[in-house]
């Protein structure tokens, strides 16, 4: 069995690097429309050890990178009311989406690094492109619609019965973890990902 050790480090630690704005994300949408859940969790904040989820965001993300079977990972999930939010529901799907969003942004910006480190410093640029890939990773990662990711929340704003999002979050863990492992899932995400890292260099070079 090969151990992809260098993807694994470069994963994990961009992952420190990307978990905090996706999930400050939430939080400052969340608290936009209305709900202080986040401001009251202390999550309202660009502090990465406020978003920190050991198995998400250290030991899974290791494990499958080190297995070279794309990325599995997440932050501490924010915590939202939906009754609180502006548009409920659909106020939920707003602040489920802001994450995936700020992975894009941050894409964008990292290819923007990339793209002018190249020349006076190649290790950056490559870091930042790895970064840039890995962002965009995580966007379509998170837009999957199973629990606890956040695309599992639009499930909720398009009125999927209560009791059924509860049947799904009980083995959404479980799920999640076969598919990367199982499936080719985890590679076609990490090619997707990986051409729309190049897209946005080719727009900054």
């Amino acid at each position: 069995m090969n151990l992809h050790l260098e993807a694994a480090a470069a994963n994990v630690s961009l992952f420190w690097l990307l978990t905090t704005p996706h999930e400050f994300a939430h939080a400052w949408t969340a608290t936009r429309l209305g709900d202080d859940t986040p401001r009251r969790e202390g999550r309202l904040t660009l502090n990465p050890l406020a978003h920190v989820d050991w198995i998400g965001t250290v030991v899974l993300p290791t494990v499958t990178s080190l297995l070279g079977r794309g990325f599995l990972g997440w932050g501490k999930p924010v915590s939202t009311n939906p009754a609180r939010l502006r548009g409920g529901l659909n106020g939920l799907a707003a602040v489920a989406l802001a994450g995936p969003a700020s992975n894009v942004v941050m894409a964008m910006l990292l290819a923007l690094v990339a793209g002018f480190a190249a020349d006076p410093a190649p290790a950056l640029a490559a870091y930042a492109f790895r970064g840039a890939y890995l962002s965009l990773y995580l966007a379509l990662f998170n837009l999957l619609p199973v629990p606890p990711l956040d695309g599992s929340k639009l499930l909720l704003a398009l009125r999927i019965p209560v009791v059924v999002y509860r049947e799904l979050a009980q083995f959404g863990f479980l799920f999640l973890v076969v598919a990367m492992v199982a499936s080719d899932l985890g590679v076609w995400m990490s090619r997707l990902s990986l051409h729309g890292a190049q897209f946005l260099l080719g727009l900054v070079r």
